[in-house]
């Protein structure tokens, strides 16, 4: 369930601001790669993302189950 709520609420972001950068400086960048190189700029580039999104989701879960226990200790 926390995960559905997660996978929801990703939509509320505001990414826009961040394309721009990506747009100025990885562009540019892996234009100046040869193949190999991007193939390996770009696995590099799904482990961070991965392990981003892994720890946001384990955050989440966190927050979530610490929130629901205050308002429980809040109820008692």
């Amino acid at each position: 369930m926390i995960d559905a709520m997660l996978g929801y609420r990703q939509g509320e972001i505001h990414s826009a601001e961040f394309f721009d950068e990506w747009g100025k400086l990885c562009i540019p960048f892996e234009d100046s790669l040869s193949e190999e190189q991007i193939v390996v700029y770009r696995r590099i580039l799904d482990c961070v993302s991965e392990t981003a999104s892994a720890e946001m989701r384990a955050t989440y879960k966190v927050g979530f189950k610490d929130g629901a226990n205050m308002m429980q200790e809040v109820q008692d």
